[in-house]
């Protein structure tokens, strides 16, 4: 899956570069794999810390041999060879804008990371049910959004709540999302869960509904949103009472407001003129 804010070349280069990865993830093993996966979001942050380097790599009037042994030279030895070829491959490529080489290197890192793990499956529950804490808890929110903390000191906060009660994989993802690459921390977390959706061929469905769903309601609604859209649906599941009944569905952005409160509000409308 290549990322919907790629246009032109920088989106055919991530094809290529998601391509050769692939490959090479099939012969590795789970920690191979979560070692590439941490490789390719730590060179996503050092491409976007380090302008110079960035432009160099990124320079098409560069020479693409001399480009790759420059990476070779810098990275070989700090990273794994697979991660290392990764970069090499993609100096070779041209970028509509130099920063998407970086966006694209965190988004393999993301996926790498994800299929890691023995569920992923379960990295996109988790990251759903941190994303949605971070909802809820402002002063938490504010606290990883303050400036005037290092990303270190929020990655420690964040181990201290997350750690032996989510996946490995899932808090390597949290503790990326502190980067500072998207707007907010939640903003990432809800990125990442959507990749994590996609890397088992899923789409991801928000569903809110007054009362929670049992297993076979879920299987249902999966079921008959994924023959609507081609895709196997992942359920995000969101319990609000405020709907008195029924539910509303967010899928992409489609809404299908089933809910109780939605009629009521339609019919209040009508009733005013």
């Amino acid at each position: 899956m290549v990322s919907s804010t790629l246009r032109g070349p920088s989106a055919e280069a991530a094809r290529r570069l998601e391509s050769q990865l692939s490959d090479a993830l099939d012969a590795a093993g789970s920690r191979k794999t979560a070692e590439i996966g941490q490789d390719l979001l730590g060179l996503a942050d050092v491409v976007r810390r380090e302008p110079r380097l960035r432009r160099v790599v990124t320079d098409v009037s560069l020479d693409d041999s001399a480009k790759a042994e420059l990476v070779r030279s810098i990275f070989a030895g700090k990273v794994a060879d697979e991660s290392v070829d990764v970069l090499a491959t993609a100096t070779a490529q041209r970028w509509t804008a130099p920063r998407d080489l970086a966006d694209s290197l965190e988004l393999l890192g993301v996926r790498t990371t994800v299929r890691s793990a023995d569920d992923p499956g379960r990295v996109a529950d988790e990251l759903f049910a941190v994303s949605r804490a971070l909802t809820e808890n402002p002063e938490l929110r504010n606290v990883l959004g303050d400036p005037a903390r290092s990303v270190d000191d929020k990655r420690t906060l964040l181990q201290g709540i997350l750690e032996n009660k989510v996946l490995a994989s899932t808090l390597r993802l949290v503790e990326q999302a502190v980067a500072g690459t998207h707007r907010t921390v939640a903003l990432a977390v809800a990125e990442y869960q959507k990749v994590a959706a996609s890397v088992q061929g899923e789409r991801v469905a928000t569903v809110r509904s007054a009362q929670p769903l049992d297993d076979s309601d879920q299987e249902r609604l999966r079921a008959a949103l994924g023959r609507q859209y081609g895709r196997d649906i992942h359920l995000n599941l969101i319990v609000e009472p405020a709907l008195i009944g029924g539910m509303r569905v967010e899928i992409g952005d489609d809404v299908i407001d089933g809910s109780v409160a939605s009629r009521l509000d339609d019919a209040r409308r009508k009733l005013a003129g």
